[in-house]
């Protein structure tokens, strides 16, 4: 079983499989006035969106609005706090991740 953790101090995304770590990503978060937000959520939602979500969008349970793990249009926001809350990665690597976490993977941010 996978699950995700997002170090949004170090702008870092965890993949974990089985409790062991198998990979760590560089991601953009949201800046100080549309922050990801904190908690553990559960990815809801897959799908392909358009060019500026990077074509791989996956949709995590927080309420009230739609915050997500996604690719992106400008890589160079890549470790840095740029986004209105969202979890920011590569396109290689969101298709990555998108490949690898079903519907309910436990999705923890911090």
């Amino acid at each position: 079983m996978y699950r995700i953790e997002v170090d949004t101090k170090n702008k870092i995304l965890k993949l974990f499989k089985d409790g062991i770590l198998i990979k760590q990503y560089s991601v953009a978060v949201g800046k100080p006035s549309t922050p990801t937000p904190l908690g553990n959520w559960n990815i809801t939602k897959k799908g392909l969106w358009g060019e500026q979500f990077g074509g791989h969008f996956m949709q995590i349970s927080v309420p009230g609005g739609i915050y997500g793990i996604h690719g992106t249009d400008k890589p160079w926001s890549i470790g840095q706090a740029v986004t209105h809350g969202c979890v920011r990665m590569y396109n290689n690597d969101a298709k990555e991740v998108y490949d690898m976490v079903t519907i309910g993977t436990p999705v923890n941010i911090y």
